[in-house]
């Protein structure tokens, strides 16, 4: 499984939505994805990616591309 299918996969896991509404998702744009949903989304990602997120970038990860931004640029995810 690749990078990009793992948070793919995290995101419609975690937030309950189909993989073709996930371009341009932003945060608080669907019900599930709020300051809870947010969390959980975070701690599944630091989950799977087996990395821990700095405060700065939970509050900056604002949608789907703006995540896989902070990822690849601040963790070494590659996509």
């Amino acid at each position: 499984m690749t990078n990009l299918e793992k948070y793919n996969k995290v995101f419609m896991e975690t937030l309950e939505i189909e993989e073709s509404k996930l371009e341009g998702l932003e945060y608080q744009a669907i019900p599930l994805w709020d300051s809870v949903g947010h969390m959980s989304l975070i701690a599944a990602l630091e989950d799977k990616f087996d990395l821990m997120m700095d405060t700065e970038d939970i509050i900056d990860f604002s949608s789907f591309e703006k995540g896989k931004e902070i990822l690849s640029a601040n963790y070494g995810v590659e996509f």
